[in-house]
């Protein structure tokens, strides 16, 4: 597994040396843009408007605009001195606390870590450490040049770290528009809607789930590629939107009941929790 930063992370008087290893990937179908005549790669130049003349990257600066049209300029001497003195407190957990006081909205990356050199012993203490406290680290770390809050946790016997977002980077739910203030639903659709939960409700295993729509794109390709002929995939009927609340829930309660001998039970006599009970 490639190794993108090293580093230490330290807790108290103990220091970890680690190396970190990116824990997911992108693996979206990616496509290249070609010239429709000729079939050629397109190729995408950076052009100063101004000067009307193609430029190389040592001749491109970065800068902040703070009003239209106008500029500071900052150096990479700047950024320098700005990230050695970040970087010298950066792999410090700060913090110890519940994963479950963190709601997902923050987590951002997640990246494996692995003892470095000299690191095992101090590496399995912290793993250790959480598991029996049940308690995950919060720590600030620089990678590529950001610097990132961090949650440090045990997963299948690993040190994951998951980047988050600072509280200013998550908009307030209360700017998003048209929410309803009110409940406005009558008791026998929230039993009908808690019942349908509970019939749909199982453990979960990740390996279930997959991107439908990524091997059908791919199976695309390779139809193209072989000259088979293409099919249509068949459709799924879609919802109406005008469709009674109550009969959409009915209906989903229906598709999901597991014999006839369940169907055949009126749904207000049944209560959810005894539902979900019997079922277990």
């Amino acid at each position: 597994m490639h190794t993108m930063w090293k580093g230490s992370i330290s807790f108290g008087l103990v220091n970890i040396p680690v190396k970190l290893h990116a824990a997911t990937e992108d693996k979206d179908v990616k496509f290249r843009s070609l010239h429709k005549k000729c079939h050629t790669p397109i190729k995408y130049q950076k052009v100063c408007p101004n000067c009307n003349i193609e430029i190389s990257n040592d001749e491109i600066v970065r800068a902040y605009e703070y009003t239209k049209g106008k500029y500071i300029v900052i150096e990479d001497e700047d950024f320098a001195g700005l990230e050695k003195e970040i970087e010298d407190k950066a792999v410090e957990i700060i913090d110890f606390v519940k994963i479950t006081d963190i709601d997902p909205i923050y987590f951002n990356r997640s990246y494996y870590l692995s003892p470095n050199e000299g690191g095992v012993k101090a590496y399995s203490l912290l793993r250790k450490a959480l598991q029996e406290t049940e308690k995950v680290g919060i720590a600030k770390i620089v990678i590529r040049s950001k610097a990132q809050l961090a949650v440090i946790r045990v997963y299948e016997n690993t040190l994951v770290m998951e980047t988050i977002h600072y509280p200013d980077e998550v908009r307030k739910a209360k700017d998003v528009p048209n929410v309803p203030s009110a409940n406005q639903i009558t008791k026998k659709e929230l039993d009908t809607a808690i019942l349908l939960i509970d019939q749909l409700s199982t453990e979960f295993h990740p390996e279930k789930y997959h991107d439908e729509y990524r091997e059908a794109v791919l199976n695309l390709i390779e139809a193209k590629r072989t000259g088979e002929e293409m099919v249509t995939p068949e459709t799924k009927d879609k919802p109406n939107n005008v469709m009674d609340l109550m009969a959409a829930l009915q209906a989903s309660i229906d598709r999901t009941k597991p014999n006839q001998e369940t169907k055949e039970k009126p749904v207000k006599k049944r209560k959810p929790v005894t539902r979900a009970k019997k079922k277990a």
